[in-house]
């Protein structure tokens, strides 16, 4: 299936579905098909990522993956307060770059229109690039300052391994590219290379760890995922925020997304992806099925020993060591974006 259709596809629900709530204040794409042309085709392991605005006061859990007329979406709720003005857009990473292009599915009253308008004009500024560099790292400093150490060990692994994988979204802000979430590290090598920095990526990479990791090591670690994965998703009945993540729909994007990778010479870089994803399966068998844990706990115990994490004191070095990491991190994403051709500096 190309972009386009997909596209279609994802429009069409918003119409019959999302719409049809009297809550509904307009809906627009975000991800990575903002920038694909429509007849690109949309790989296997991707799904259409669509944000729905409710004028709501909270923005309830999010509906997350589902099949749609043969097309996987990813749809997220947001409250017209997560959107208050295109200042509060422009200095937020996640936020900003659905609004550099226009992606709008439906806007009734056009607010959504004049606040993409404003977004886009102001989107390369420089100031505003270095505020969502410094949005950035106060995510990774706020998560690996805020590791509960008295936490299961499912969930000791998410706080650690998420914001050390932020760090791979800094160099793609600075570069004005997506902040993808399951490609990261590769998106942050090609976005190093074209801008001069491929030396930096080393470091980046060695955050996350398994330098001694081999391709087959990865498969066997993806393996193991895909038995959990398959526990998880039979189990699985409390409500989580990741919850769709841990379905048959989504399985392709979890467990053949990654070996995509491994097999693409990506091996460490889908560590990633395949530990997060160990780590929500426990999450759910821990709510939903606690009988089943014994049985899958090791499997990510080894998947995280793999990438330098076997005890509480490995998460606390690593983060640690992290931490001291940004200042040179920082400095790199500094140097792209003084040099970007495409960033708008003061007089220009």
């Amino acid at each position: 299936m190309n972009v386009g259709r997909a596209k279609q596809a994802a429009a069409a629900w918003v119409r019959s579905q999302a719409a049809r709530e009297s809550s509904f204040r307009g809906a627009y794409f975000s991800g990575s098909t903002i920038g694909m042309p429509d007849e690109a085709e949309l790989p296997a392991s991707s799904d259409v990522d669509v944000v729905v605005v409710t004028g709501e006061a909270e923005a309830p859990l999010k509906p997350g993956k589902f099949r749609y007329d043969g097309t996987l979406l990813e749809v997220t709720v947001l409250a017209w307060d997560d959107l208050a003005s295109a200042e509060s857009v422009l200095a937020d990473y996640h936020l900003a770059g659905s609004f550099r292009m226009n992606g709008i599915i439906a806007d009734p009253d056009g607010r959504l229109g004049r606040l993409q308008a404003e977004v886009a004009r102001h989107f390369a500024d420089e100031a505003w690039v270095l505020r969502r560099c410094a949005h950035v790292r106060q995510r990774v400093e706020a998560g690996l300052r805020g590791i509960d150490y008295g936490a299961p060990v499912y969930d000791k692994v998410t706080q650690w391994l998420f914001p050390t994988g932020v760090t791979a979204h800094m160099p793609l802000v600075a570069a004005l590219r997506n902040p993808t979430v399951r490609r990261r590290y590769p998106a942050a090598r090609e976005a190093l290379q074209a801008c001069g920095h491929a030396g930096a990526y080393a470091e980046l990479l060695d955050q996350l760890g398994g330098a001694a990791l081999a391709p087959a090591r990865a498969e066997r670690h993806l393996e193991a995922l895909a038995r959990t994965f398959d526990a998880a998703a039979d189990a699985g009945r409390t409500p989580f925020f990741f919850s769709s993540d841990i379905t048959a729909d989504a399985r392709p994007i979890a467990i053949e997304g990654s070996r995509a990778m491994i097999r693409a010479g990506d091996h460490r870089e889908a560590m990633f992806w395949i530990v997060a994803t160990f780590a929500r399966c426990l999450k759910i068998l821990g709510a939903d099925a606690p009988g089943l844990l014994p049985a899958h706990v090791p499997a990510l115990e080894e998947a995280a020993a793999d990438l330098g994490i076997a005890s509480d004191g490995d998460i606390a070095r690593r983060a640690e060591a992290t931490l001291a990491y940004l200042p040179r991190l920082w400095a790199t994403c500094e140097a792209i974006v003084a040099a970007h051709p495409a960033i708008v500096r003061p007089g220009r």
